[in-house]
């Protein structure tokens, strides 16, 4: 024990100060805290055998690796067979995000104060104009890859069971990707989303049975207000990526639970 103490006084300095971390490393990543964070067959657990079991383990434990299926068909690592579609709607509507939230710290959704925040954004903020840009060709992107996407998937068949659900929870998104771009067109409040949104609410009203109570509900009254606009911000920003954030996580766990990818037909 003596000569053990020795030889660590003998040790340079460095030496010393990396053996101890190392050490520290050790018994943190062994303590009874770590075990409990990191699951068996977490990459952060050591000491594990490679064995179906342990393999399974690292898959579900994981939920980077839990996303995707356990085997992926040869032809769906092909670019040309999806065009990567679905990820880049995916990509677009992170990208909305970030964007959104940049352009909600210099809005206000009032009627007096809309249309100047707008200028003021595009003419005095830093990349305010840049920012703006990106978040609406952003949006008549993701409005085009959607489209793209579920054309694709017609296309090849993928439609068909077992995934007919999975379908149909893409037309949802297809709509609420509709939904949240026209929501989106009145809040500069200009000329253009002012009319815009006249035509479609007047087109709106003459839905059968309910077509009067849909668009006093979507006004917030007779005409296109302050009121209108309130509401119009809210269903942008809040409620309906609500709503597709849902639809898109029962998307993706549908993608996964069917195989992957649907083969060619």
């Amino acid at each position: 024990m003596a000569n053990d103490t020795d030889e660590e006084i003998q040790k340079p300095l460095p030496q010393r100060m990396q053996d101890s971390m190392s050490q520290l490393g050790d018994d943190i990543v062994s303590s009874q805290a770590w075990n409990s964070i990191f699951r068996p067959g977490s990459i952060f657990r050591k000491g594990y055998t490679d064995s179906p079991r342990n393999r399974s383990y690292v898959i579900m434990n994981s939920v980077m690796y839990h996303l995707h299926p356990v085997k992926v068909k040869r032809h769906a690592v092909k670019v040309s067979y999806t065009l990567c579609l679905g990820g880049l709607s995916f990509f677009l509507f992170i990208l909305l995000t970030v964007t959104g939230i940049f352009l909600m710290f210099f809005y206000r959704p009032t009627a007096a104060a809309a249309w100047d925040d707008i200028y003021t954004l595009q003419t005095s903020v830093t990349f305010g104009l840049l920012v703006r840009n990106m978040h609406r060709w952003g949006a008549h992107l993701m409005v085009l890859t959607v489209f793209l996407h579920m054309a694709r998937v017609f296309y090849h068949g993928a439609y068909k069971p077992p995934r007919e659900f999975n379908w149909v929870i893409g037309v949802i998104l297809l709509m609420l990707t509709l939904l949240l771009s026209f929501t989106g067109y009145l809040l500069p409040w200009d000329q253009l989303a002012l009319w815009a949104v006249t035509v479609g609410t007047n087109m709106m009203g003459y839905t059968p049975v309910f077509g009067d109570q849909v668009r006093f509900v979507l006004l917030g009254g007779v005409e296109i207000g302050t009121d209108t606009l309130l509401r119009w911000y809210v269903l942008h920003v809040l409620m309906l990526p609500f709503v597709i954030v849902i639809f898109m996580a029962i998307h993706f766990w549908r993608v996964r639970k069917d195989g992957g990818i649907s083969g060619p037909l």
